[in-house]
């Protein structure tokens, strides 16, 4: 059992990369704080890779859940400056589609983590992911005071999806969270083989 899970842990580990950098950059039009808030919510591999985080910390009890947190958000922001510092090779996008659905399926098996292995995947997410975002921003040449806006957006999107499955009691709703991981792993599936497909 412990191999299994040692096994799962590293795959997670290693499978945490966003795809190539498509940044979705947008501009608002009322400042670069505003546009790194909204580049969240227009990235579909960095929004769903918050919200099953979220989905998979609250599923592991409040420790894990306030660690996510504060680890993902800082991780993006600190992922971010090191990527207005250091070109980011793009990543290819079956990384990202392997991730989600890595993550996306530990939420849907209600996998039992410590907190220090939930506290590390949300660390290496926000890392890679910031990292990625930073690169994108710099190369585009706006300001990287949108990453402030970005990691905010992540903060508060991984507190509110957190804070709603920890508070969650009944054992169906359990169930509703692991669908929702479980649609999550098909989406990162789904973008799998469209991806592979692409390429062929």
């Amino acid at each position: 059992m412990r191999r299994t899970r040692a096994t799962a842990l590293a795959a997670a580990w290693l499978l945490l990369g966003p795809g190539a950098a498509q940044a979705h950059l947008v501009s608002t039009g009322i400042g670069p704080v505003y546009d790194g808030i909204a580049h969240l919510f227009v990235s579909f591999e960095d929004l769903l890779s918050v919200v099953v985080v979220a989905l998979l910390a609250g599923l592991n009890g409040p420790l894990a859940g306030r660690r996510v947190l504060f680890t993902l958000p800082l991780a993006w922001l600190i992922g971010g400056v090191a990527g207005t510092l250091i070109p980011a090779t793009p990543l290819p996008v079956s990384l990202a589609a392997l991730s989600l659905l890595l993550i996306g399926a530990l939420t849907a098996a209600d996998f039992k983590l410590a907190p220090a292995m939930v506290t590390a995947i949300a660390l290496a997410l926000g890392l890679v992911h910031g990292w990625q975002n930073g690169a994108a921003m710099t190369a585009a040449g706006l300001p990287t005071v949108g990453l402030l806006g970005t990691a905010g957006a992540v903060f508060v999107m991984a507190t509110g999806v957190t804070a709603l499955v920890v508070a969650l009691r009944r054992p169906w709703m359990r169930i509703a969270v692991r669908a929702a991981g479980s649609w999550i792993a098909a989406s990162g599936l789904l973008l799998l083989g469209w991806t592979l497909s692409g390429r062929a």
